[in-house]
């Protein structure tokens, strides 16, 4: 949908002109996977796919929201008064969090208001609807009554929904790149300090492509909690001879040097990624602060390598896209991202490769799995912000 559909139907849904409207976008993290909760960095992007809003004060306490892709839920309504989690109100939960979180925080929202959401990220393919939506209603509300909330405590205030308010037990990485994410620019995140620096992505001759399974990830969360217990027996194992509170601050040298301490096999593996992967992270900053795309496009093949065999969270769906985008011409590197057994992955590619790049890896994908893959065209764009003179979409 273009600005004048959206506001077309705001005035329809709320019989009146909005006043602002807003931006937040996706992500995609571009390596550094499994690596959060180990304490080590993350190197996520935020993209031009995302979460608009248009919004309108109201004189009372009312808030009333509508999603354009949930239109079967109708307008969900409440007063800012009475921000408790309600089952009924849905994907209405993810704003009406970070509302309360805002509130306990100090911050004064004095009316309700207005707001009508529209989003263009692919459903279900793990590239953070949830926290674009919440980092979305935070800057929203802030620019709406002009609270001056610090970008990173929306941030934090984000993660805090997820944690508490929806229930998953998430990092900050999601949040931390759809608010402070910069246009042609990858941000590295240390996951224990959230001290982060940017580096320049420049893709003047290339694309990132999106490859979408379209694979339901019902494993990812069994699997997810699986992992971190195997990374906790790891880590409680080293800790006999090694002073660390995590396995981020171990190099692989050390770790090779130890991990006959780790007395499972698949614990020891899973302890692999988690070290080798966080040295992988901070060689691929230094590769693009260098210009190298070609480093980092072997870092990204060498990640996916140990998300399959050492991490194994991988599966058909994503080992097809990957190894099928590998054998393509013209691709610089490929890797899965995100949790894993399904979602998404991401390649690399020379511009002028990108349509026959799609038609083959697509054409694989369907013969080996039975289904299409989705593929997406994306741009690193800014975090989260008000939309004044732009064209919206």
């Amino acid at each position: 949908m273009n600005d004048k559909e959206l506001s077309a139907l705001f005035k329809e849904k709320f019989q009146g002109e909005h006043e602002k409207q807003f931006f937040a976008p996706g992500r995609i993290n571009l390596i550094g996977e499994h690596t959060d909760y180990n304490g080590g960095y993350v190197f996520p992007c935020a993209i031009t796919f995302g979460t608009y809003c248009f919004v309108k004060k109201r004189n009372d306490l009312i808030v009333r929201m509508y999603s354009v892709n949930f239109p079967e839920k109708g307008t969900i309504e409440y007063s800012i008064d009475e921000l408790d989690y309600q089952t009924k109100h849905d994907w209405g939960n993810y704003p009406k969090g970070m509302l309360r979180f805002i509130r306990e925080r100090g911050y004064h929202i004095p009316t309700g208001f207005d707001v009508l959401f529209y989003g263009n990220i692919p459903n279900g393919a793990g590239l953070s609807s949830s926290a674009s939506i919440e980092i979305l209603t935070g800057v929203m509300v802030d620019g709406l009554f002009q609270l001056g909330i610090p970008r990173l405590e929306l941030v934090k205030l984000g993660q805090n929904v997820e944690n508490h308010f929806i229930g998953v037990n998430s990092g900050i990485m999601d949040q931390f790149a759809v608010g402070m994410g910069k246009i042609d620019s990858g941000i590295l995140i240390d996951c224990q300090s959230h001290e982060y620096q940017y580096a320049p992505i420049h893709l003047e001759k290339h694309q990132i492509i999106i490859m979408n399974t379209n694979k339901r990830r019902e494993l990812a969360d069994s699997k997810y909690n699986e992992r971190r217990k195997e990374c906790e027996e790891a880590l409680s194992d080293l800790q006999k001879m090694l002073n660390i509170k995590t396995l981020g601050e171990i190099k692989e040298d050390i770790f090779e040097d130890y991990k006959y301490l780790i007395r499972k096999e698949i614990v020891r593996k899973r302890a692999k990624h988690a070290v080798y992967e966080n040295q992988r992270t901070l060689k691929a900053f230094h590769a693009l602060n260098n210009g190298d795309l070609q480093e980092f496009g072997i870092l990204m093949n060498a990640s996916h390598a140990s998300l399959r065999d050492d991490y194994e969270v991988t599966g058909e769906e994503l080992d097809t896209l990957v190894e099928a985008a590998w054998s393509q011409p013209g691709v610089v590197g490929a890797r899965m991202t995100g949790a894993g057994f399904g979602g998404c992955a991401i390649a690399i590619v020379e511009k002028d490769k990108v349509a026959d790049f799609i038609k083959e890896v697509g054409k694989l994908y369907k013969q080996r799995i039975g289904y299409m893959a989705d593929f997406y065209v994306a741009s690193i764009g800014d975090g989260a912000k008000e939309l004044t003179n732009e064209v919206l979409l």
